[in-house]
């Protein structure tokens, strides 16, 4: 038989036992990483810290040099000269005087004795007519002149003869040689009337220039029918030397130029391109229209310009400078001086040291670039034109001088405060 053993008791059983070292491996091994992290956090935040520390002197001595650097700026200075004050206006250019050339006579036009465009000078022949007919007329009348000359000379010996032999003839034999006599030299002067009649048309077949100028193109070629009552004409001529520029100027501004009219026997006139850039010619004021244009508010003036080069051309658009007075011994500075504030117009002054003061002024005429200082600066002080957006006063600047250049310029004249802006002397 088999004997069963039976199992130990329960509580004599022990359980599994866990590795010995299991437990305390792990737990260094967290410990050994945190440490580690805190230690290198430590030594950066340590580095900065001294980095930081040794930095903060050299970029506070930077910020503060770069403040006490001078700040460079360009400047001009102050200059006494004369300076024009003028008005502006649009023009168009005029011709003086424009001509169609017509003919007074109808008939086949025979020749055209001139080129397109072609200047031509008063009293050139220019196109013909035919003759032939008118001189056909001419010679009618210059026969029947002859016919009444002759019956003329023999009423005259009739009536010698009834004088001479008064008893042998009646009175009324005499009355009627006396009214022959009468009637045939009236016929003598209609004749002579119809001769000069007829040479006046014959003339009328030589067409001439009635004035100097530029001939244009052609409206009638040679061999065509012409009459006197055609409304187009033969060709067009129009005066460019001189030419005349008619211009608009604001009404505010009349009694000004009329009172400089007064003290003036003429004011100059400079007409610019359609750019404002390039100075065309330069005329005088000839004349002021008797009326002021209700519409635009405008009054209409005339200039007359030599124009021997032909630089102006009827219809040309101009732009038109009219000098109305000039100031004499002018303080003057570029108009880039002048700064704006709530207390006034001022500019900044570089004093001898180098460092710059503000100062306020008292603007007046502007021309171009450059404008008047009536009261706050004198001739020879220094302004800084460029470079004010980081002045304030007493900041040290580096000057670095411009020409302060002409007084004149193709841009307006201006008025009022003086801004240096363009604008109309008023």
């Amino acid at each position: 038989m088999t004997q069963t053993i039976p199992p130990p008791p329960a509580e004599t059983l022990s359980p599994p036992r866990r590795p010995a070292v299991a437990a305390p491996v792990a737990k260094r091994h967290t410990g050994g990483w945190i440490a580690f992290t805190v230690a290198v956090i430590a030594i950066v935040g340590l580095g900065l810290w001294w980095w930081r520390s040794s930095n903060a002197p050299s970029a506070a001595k930077e910020a503060t040099t770069k403040q006490t650097r001078p700040t460079p700026v360009v400047v001009a200075t102050a200059h006494q000269a004369d300076l024009p004050v003028y008005v502006d206006g649009l023009g168009t250019v005029t011709a003086l005087n424009t001509v169609t050339l017509r003919t007074r006579v109808d008939g086949q036009l025979i020749k055209v004795n001139y080129t397109e465009g072609q200047l031509v000078h008063a009293g050139d022949l220019l196109a013909e007519v035919d003759p032939q007919p008118f001189q056909v007329q001419l010679e009618q009348a210059e026969g029947q002149l002859a016919k009444d000359q002759a019956l003329l000379n023999n009423a005259k010996l009739d009536l010698s003869r009834y004088q001479d032999a008064r008893e042998a003839v009646s009175q009324q034999q005499l009355d009627t040689a006396k009214s022959l006599v009468a009637q045939y030299a009236g016929a003598l002067q209609t004749d002579q009337a119809a001769i000069d009649s007829a040479k006046l048309q014959l003339s009328y077949t030589k067409i001439t220039a009635p004035l100097t100028g530029k001939i244009g193109l052609r409206l009638v070629d040679q061999g065509n029918m012409v009459h006197a009552s055609d409304t187009t004409g033969l060709a067009v001529i129009t005066q460019i030397e001189p030419i005349a520029v008619v211009f608009n100027l604001p009404e505010e501004g009349l009694q000004r130029i009329l009172k400089a009219m007064k003290g003036h026997s003429s004011l100059d006139v400079q007409a610019y391109d359609r750019d404002m850039k390039s100075r065309i010619a330069t005329g005088k004021l000839a004349a002021v229209d008797n009326q002021i244009d209700p519409q635009t508010a405008t009054a209409k003036f005339k200039a007359v310009f030599d124009n021997k080069d032909a630089s102006l051309y009827p219809n040309q658009f101009v732009n038109v400078r009219l000098l109305v007075e000039t100031i004499k011994d002018a303080t003057i500075v570029p108009s880039a001086a002048l700064q704006r504030s709530p207390n006034g117009i001022y500019v900044y002054v570089v004093k001898s040291d180098d460092t710059v003061e503000n100062r306020t002024v008292t603007p007046g005429q502007t021309e171009g670039d450059h404008v008047q200082i009536v009261n706050g600066l004198a001739v020879g002080e220094t302004v800084v034109t460029d470079g004010v957006d980081k002045l304030k006063p007493g900041s040290s600047v580096t000057p670095r001088s411009t020409n302060p250049g002409p007084t004149t310029g193709p841009t307006s004249a201006g008025g009022g405060e003086g801004d240096g802006r363009r604008g109309q002397a008023q």
